[in-house]
């Protein structure tokens, strides 16, 4: 009996020892839960680069192209060679993890969020924006189109075979070289009219003794193989920017990541235009909803010691930090904000 009655008290203590640690928990409960954090954006530089890699694959007759056709200066070595086309300058947005904040309670019932948690409105009814950062892949393990180059008609002559030198096959190419150029101008001054009766028959054996010239010829000359190629490259910019190099660059190996020594710097600089104010505190001022002034830099990208492009963009984090006055935050007014920027879009009366 004695046993029952303590197994009764122990089920009648336990709901309420349940019901009082879940009131613990509740009082626990993070001060997030308070409010709403919201972040400004900072603005990100991507450097746009669309570039060229030339591969030239030297001829197995290089080495007779001036005794044979008069042709000086014929590449004895194959190379690869790259070159910058064009650079252009974009921007992005991405929250600024040194500048977030916590809405009161009451505050944040009306804030409009990206879906990255950049703060986008107040008491708004504006679309949703876009948001989150694009990502692009670079691959920098780019093919070298060498091995996929062949060469035609190095052996197509009954009088060539396996055994025939390599300067029997040389000059079997450059007497055909300048038999089809003789033939060419033979048709172009007239004096094979009589076998050209229609003008289609003629341009086209015009044309198909041009494309046996140029492959011969491409026996002594070399062969190049032309491919472009698009890269990007981020730049975050600091509150005092500073020169940093974002990328490597080398005329045979092509783009290279910043920590490849081996190749020659390419460097972004930002140099902040006009007034030099300090972006203010936003600390201390409880409760208050945040909004960036940006501010507008000078883009420089160098090469070595050489500018190879310029522009003038507006950057976030090189503005001001500056309170919304708390009469606009009384559930009246509607305002919206560039996520981009940070920077006031619209207040109007609701």
């Amino acid at each position: 009996m004695k046993v029952l009655t303590m197994l009764l008290a122990m089920l009648m203590i336990v709901p309420a020892f349940a019901q009082k640690k879940t009131k613990s928990e509740i009082a626990d409960l993070p001060a997030s839960t308070e409010g709403i954090s919201y972040a400004l954006p900072r603005t990100g530089i991507r450097v746009l680069i669309n570039a060229s890699q030339t591969t030239y694959v030297v001829g197995p007759y290089a080495s007779y192209a001036e005794p044979l056709l008069g042709i000086r200066n014929a590449s004895a070595q194959s190379q690869t060679v790259w070159e910058i086309e064009s650079i252009e300058f974009e921007t992005f947005a991405e929250p600024d993890p040194k500048h977030t904040y916590k809405a009161s309670r009451g505050s944040a019932n009306f804030l409009q969020l990206t879906a990255d948690g950049i703060l986008a409105g107040i008491n708004s009814n504006a679309a949703p924006q876009p948001c989150c950062v694009k990502t692009i892949t670079n691959s920098l393990a780019v093919p070298n189109k060498a091995a996929d180059v062949t060469f035609d008609y190095l052996i197509d002559n009954p009088t060539i075979s396996g055994r025939t030198t390599a300067d029997q096959r040389a000059v079997q190419a450059a007497n055909r070289i300048l038999k089809a150029r003789n033939v060419r101008y033979e048709i172009a001054a007239g004096m094979l009219d009589e076998f050209h009766p229609d003008g289609g028959a003629y341009e086209e054996s015009f044309k198909a003794l041009g494309e046996i010239e140029e492959k011969l010829l491409s026996l002594f000359v070399g062969k190049k193989v032309k491919e472009n190629y698009s890269f990007s490259f981020d730049y975050i910019p600091g509150e005092e920017p500073r020169n940093e190099v974002i990328f490597r660059f080398d005329e045979n190996r092509g783009f290279l990541p910043k920590t490849d020594v081996s190749g020659k710097p390419v460097a972004i600089e930002v140099a902040k235009s006009g007034s030099e104010n300090a972006v203010q505190s936003a600390g201390g001022m409880s409760g208050a909803i945040f909004y960036r002034q940006p501010a507008v830099a000078d883009i420089k990208l160098m090469f070595e010691l050489s500018v190879i492009a310029t522009g003038r963009i507006t950057i976030a984090q090189l503005g001001e930090i500056m309170p919304i006055p708390s009469s606009l935050l009384d559930g009246t007014y509607s305002i919206e904000l560039h996520p981009q920027t940070g920077a006031l879009k619209s207040i109007q009366r609701k």
